[in-house]
């Protein structure tokens, strides 16, 4: 059975066993009638919408919408550690400061850094690389986790970011996404091997490999954004690890700054996208993985009698991403063993997980078994970084 569809005295279609066909016959009035806009395919991958809209189709993106930054704490917003690095200690060579981000240096008080309020984004971080001592090169670096790696691993990776100095006798900028083939996680974070002359990109250590070609980014006094883009293609690659570092030793002078935010390594593009805000929550539980701090509290446990030791257990806010290392901190206890409160002095230990710690007390005589114990805990640290 064949047949027309009409809308207004106007043919739209034919029918034809079953198939129907739209009439070519003044198109762009049979989509007007159709409630239709216009529509031109421009090329293989793009179709251009005017004046209608797509609705009931599934859209896969080519990157995902949201946590495209494999970096954590790109923009600099959290500092659990501290705001403020120096002394030659906390500001060494090789050490955490802002979180998730370290420095490399060539001498351990060669750079201050700083948490500033200083950004090309309104109520914005940034980290400030202050020249302490001059004569000598630095930057900082970042290592992604092996398990964010996956998908940038023998793809086209881009790395973006926000750069500016404060003086232009900083003269020598460069970026470099560097990949790490030994033991995935880990990875020897000093990844300098030598610093080399003025202007001369370093010499990496074994199992650390340059995927770009490091060159001038000519960084202003003035918020710009720098892209590079490279193939990880280096055999066996574990981790990636992003540098941004000066290489000038011999012109700036202390009190120079270098100013750096909004860093940005995206995977399988080689194109930069806007930078990612995350939510400062998610932006903190992200880098807690990897630090966190306990603060001050009470908690309560169970006393084995028989062993005269009082067992607590305190759940951390984030999985870590390994045992926790580094933990610290004062305690005072108190049992309750029916009206006594014991005050005595405790021995403690620790031992952390992942997920929790657990205290171990003791010191104490006569306790009564299966009674509560209570204990103060003062600041610990956990530290898991790679």
């Amino acid at each position: 059975m064949a047949g027309e569809i009409q809308l207004n005295s106007t043919t739209m279609a034919t029918e034809s066993s079953g198939t129907i066909t739209l009439s070519n016959v003044d198109s762009a009035t049979n989509r007007t009638n159709l409630g239709l806009g216009s529509m031109a395919t421009q090329n293989a991958n793009s179709v251009a919408l005017t004046g209608g809209s797509i609705t009931g189709t599934t859209i896969v993106p080519t990157s995902p919408f949201s946590f495209r930054n494999r970096i954590i704490n790109g923009s600099f917003q959290i500092a659990q550690r501290n705001t403020s690095f120096s002394g030659g200690t906390n500001n060494a060579d090789d050490t955490y400061t802002l979180d998730r981000w370290y420095v490399l240096s060539e001498g351990n008080d060669s750079i201050d850094v700083t948490q500033q309020s200083d950004s090309p984004d309104s109520n914005g971080k940034s980290i400030r690389l202050d020249v302490e001592t001059t004569g000598e090169k630095y930057g900082i670096a970042q290592i992604i986790e092996g398990q964010n790696c996956i998908g940038a691993i023998g793809n086209t990776c881009t790395l973006s970011f926000y750069a500016k100095v404060s003086n232009a006798r900083i003269d020598t900028v460069k970026a470099a996404i560097i990949s790490w083939s030994g033991t995935e996680d880990t990875v020897t974070s000093d990844i300098i091997s030598a610093w080399n002359a003025d202007g001369t990109t370093p010499t990496l250590i074994a199992n650390a490999t340059f995927e770009n070609t490091p060159a001038d980014l000519s960084v202003t006094t003035s918020w710009a954004r720098y892209e590079l883009s490279a193939n990880i293609d280096t055999a066996s690659t574990k981790n990636i690890i992003i540098f941004i570092w000066s290489d000038d030793a011999t012109n700036p002078q202390a009190g120079d700054f270098l100013y750096l935010t909004n860093i940005q390594f995206e995977a399988a593009t080689s194109v930069a996208t806007p930078f990612e805000h995350r939510p400062y929550g998610t932006e903190l539980a992200l880098c807690q993985r990897y630090y966190q701090e306990l603060e001050e509290g009470i908690f309560s446990g169970f006393i084995n009698g028989t062993t005269q030791v009082a067992y607590i257990g305190i759940p951390l806010t984030v999985s870590m991403r390994a045992t926790p290392t580094g933990v610290s901190g004062g305690l005072d206890c108190w049992h309750l063993n029916g009206q006594t409160l014991n005050t005595t002095t405790p021995i403690f230990s620790y031992t952390a997980g992942r997920s929790s710690v657990r205290a171990t007390v003791n010191g104490y005589s006569g306790l009564t078994d299966n009674r509560l114990a209570v204990v103060v805990f003062g600041a610990n640290v956990l530290d898991s970084e790679l």
